[in-house]
């Protein structure tokens, strides 16, 4: 690691090792404890309020749904996908759709199934921290059941998931940086733990989850998924800190659009103590993602209306259909069956029916046969507007 590129005004400090993996004398970096010694700029006022507007906009939107699933599902599958993506691990929306109907064991072959795994299980990591979130508060507990979660069954089984690490970790390929040794772990994740249920309001809700996920993703606490359990993590304590009704917030998307400046604002902090610079990079992804997340809202919602009125002499059961492809936007003949409880034969007539009112298309490349909402995936998945343009 090279410590000439930590400044005086570090947030942290250096300490000499034997680092094992290169054979050398190296230094290693410890992030002081929170809260940090930083007060926030008053010039920064206008944005902090620009964006906690804006995220209240969006609860306010989401809850007027008829249904509030419909804008959390696909959200979160996009955040599973783009968080995951920022790792090397890249899968389509349709491929963890079409895994999410028929989960299938990794294909050692191939490891793409691995690959929907991790994606998949990203996703239920946060719906683990959302069900531990009505019993506990914040904590070393969760964030461990959270990464256990994340690495069931995937690549990193056999990296100890829901335990911290038990060796040295560095991160980047030119060991950029070294993590703090594992005897500083129990102490740092303390102080962690302490500062995300601080009640002194040092700092505004907003930029205190940001603070958090700066130090979680400094200490590198676990061997393997560190930065997908960070943004997990940090979408769980906007929902919960801000006093959302469900956690409609997902930074990835913006973190992966903007990656050098995600991995470089954080290194800064470290550096250079650049609080302010990461703080108004992350303010700014706030603002940009919570406008975002109001616009897919409005367009699933009108979406919705537009595919009842696409069929004729709806029942009851197209109703449910239809609402249904908004949490499952890939749907087979044998998943409809099952999920509605008719015969294989119904089940093809209703979807056959979806497919001429122009509501579904024929996924290409699937056996056996899928279908999928394409309006609905690109208002889901793709950039704000695509959709409309396309059409």
């Amino acid at each position: 690691m090279e410590s000439k590129l930590f400044k005086e005004k570090a947030t942290g400090n250096l300490f000499s090792f034997f680092n094992l993996l290169t054979g050398k004398n190296d230094k290693y970096f410890v992030p002081s404890p929170l809260p940090p010694q930083w007060e926030f700029p008053i010039d920064l006022w206008p944005l902090l309020s620009q964006a906690n507007t804006a995220l209240g906009r969006l609860d306010e939107a989401a809850i007027r749904l008829e249904d509030p699933d419909l804008l959390l599902r696909p959200l979160q599958s996009r955040e599973a996908i783009t968080s995951s993506s920022m790792e090397g691990t890249i899968v389509t929306p349709e491929q963890l759709l079409l895994y999410e109907l028929d989960p299938k064991e990794p294909d050692s072959a191939e490891g793409k199934s691995a690959d929907w795994k991790e994606v998949f299980n990203y996703g239920r990591a946060l719906s683990r921290g959302c069900e531990l979130l009505e019993k506990l508060p914040f904590c070393t507990r969760l964030i461990q059941e959270m990464h256990k979660v994340l690495m069931d069954g995937a690549r990193g089984q056999l990296k100890r998931p829901g335990e911290f690490r038990r060796s040295h970790a560095q991160i980047g390929h030119d060991a950029k940086y070294n993590a703090p040794q594992v005897p500083e772990l129990p102490g740092l994740m303390s102080n962690l733990e302490k500062y995300m249920n601080d009640t002194s309001k040092k700092h505004d809700p907003l930029v205190l989850c940001y603070i958090v996920h700066y130090q979680f993703e400094a200490i590198h606490p676990f061997r393997d998924g560190n930065g997908r359990v960070g943004r997990a993590l940090l979408a769980l304590m906007i929902y919960k800190l801000l006093g959302h009704s469900k956690p409609w917030l997902y930074m990835s998307p913006f973190f992966e659009k903007y990656k050098s400046e995600y991995t470089g604002g954080l290194f800064q902090v470290s550096t250079a103590g650049a609080w302010r610079e990461w703080i108004e990079f992350c303010l700014n992804g706030t603002l940009q993602q919570a406008q975002d997340a109001v616009r897919r809202c409005n367009r699933f919602e009108s979406l919705r209306k537009e595919f009842h009125a696409c069929v004729e002499a709806p029942t009851t059961r197209s109703h449910d259909i239809i609402d249904n492809l908004f949490k499952q936007p890939v749907v087979t003949i044998t998943s409809t069956q099952a999920k509605f409880g008719t015969t294989y034969h119904t089940a093809r007539s209703d979807l056959e029916r979806l497919q001429e009112a122009g509501i579904l298309s024929a996924l290409p490349g699937t056996r056996p046969r899928a279908f999928y909402a394409k309006k609905l995936m690109l208002a889901a998945y793709g950039e704000t507007g695509e959709d409309e343009d396309s059409e």
